[in-house]
């Protein structure tokens, strides 16, 4: 994988990532009318997010699986469901945001720490 191609990726898979967090924390407060224009944004993002990532990781790692890796997969999945709960459960908004904030700081810490 050539720089150009890295950056490229990086930069593309942060913006999906703000877009993704953007569009779950407009579901914690949107109107019940607005949920299907931000569930598609928050779908296309989170495609992105896993495309790019998934390139990423082919690139750098060819396919080695640490467990690191599983643990952003499972934040993933975890933070793309939350945008479709929130329109859904709106009496644990709180918690839902707790968790958002959790999920993100966690795959956070494992793009830079890699403790596995």
């Amino acid at each position: 994988m050539n720089p150009e191609e890295l950056n490229t990726l990086h930069i593309v898979h942060l913006l999906a990532v703000l877009g993704l967090t953007g569009a779950t924390f407009y579901a914690f407060a949107g109107a019940p009318e607005s949920r299907k224009r931000v569930l598609m944004w928050s779908g296309i993002a989170s495609l992105i997010v896993f495309l790019t990532g998934f390139r990423m990781w082919q690139g750098l790692y060819h396919f080695h699986a640490g467990w690191w890796l599983m643990v952003k997969f499972v934040c993933w999945l975890g933070l793309s469901a939350i945008g479709g709960i929130a329109y859904r459960r709106r009496g644990i908004t709180g918690l839902l945001i707790f968790i958002t904030l959790a999920l993100l700081a966690t795959a956070l810490a494992m793009v830079y720490v890699r403790p596995f």
